[in-house]
């Protein structure tokens, strides 16, 4: 069964202004929650004015410059992955298409990103700077109390939320769009390769983590 959504104009729209576009949304996304939230916090200007202050900023930039890059690799590798779900299950999706389909499903983070950056400018104004690096809207992380766990499952707990799940969810739309085979196989892809790569990744960082 065929399911149209309305993202489907998106994944048949051309890769490179796509690419472009979630480029330029993170960027505009990074700089505001710096300059308008981490960069105003008292730890933040305490480490500043120290001698160490220079590569803070050093830092900062590197973030800005390496968008494109982290994209290209974390679209690739798991373009990849759902490629090879896809063939195994004798779809005729090409790579470039995966490619896509995850690159439309990276824009279901930017919603989180919004909320974050909500919260701290209008509910919670004066953060610290602990509370901005742990904190990701409806994930593990706000079950627990932070100060209390240990820094090598920060990560993990912030990547376990509910954008996770929608993320899945569009790339089981996207695989659809491109087989035509019905939402039930596009799960079993998803869910059969996608996800346990990633649960992987999060047991790997989890032990290997210093």
């Amino acid at each position: 069964m065929e399911i149209s959504s309305g993202l489907d104009p998106f994944f048949s729209a051309p890769k490179r202004q796509t690419f472009l576009l979630i480029c330029l949304t993170t960027l505009v996304l990074l700089f505001v929650k710096k300059s308008m939230i981490e960069n105003e916090t008292a730890a933040f200007e305490f480490l500043a004015d120290q001698p160490q202050g220079s590569f803070l900023y050093i830092r900062s930039a590197l973030q800005y410059v390496s968008i494109p890059l982290i994209y290209l690799w974390k679209f690739t590798a798991l373009g990849f992955v759902i490629w090879v779900g896809c063939f195994l299950f004798g779809y005729r999706v090409t790579f470039a298409q995966c490619w896509g389909i995850v690159m439309v499903a990276e824009f279901v983070f930017v919603i989180p990103e919004l909320m974050k950056i909500f919260w701290f400018l209008v509910i919670q104004s004066d953060p610290n700077f602990y509370d901005i690096q742990a904190f990701y809207p409806l994930s593990v992380m706000n079950l627990v109390d932070y100060t209390e766990i240990s820094t090598r499952y920060a990560y993990p707990f912030k990547a376990l939320n509910l954008f996770e799940i929608l993320y899945w969810y569009v790339l089981a739309l996207g695989i659809n769009f491109f087989a035509r085979k019905g939402m039930r196989p596009a799960w079993k892809i998803v869910l059969g390769f996608y996800v346990p790569v990633f649960l992987l990744w999060l047991l790997f960082y989890t032990i290997v983590y210093d």
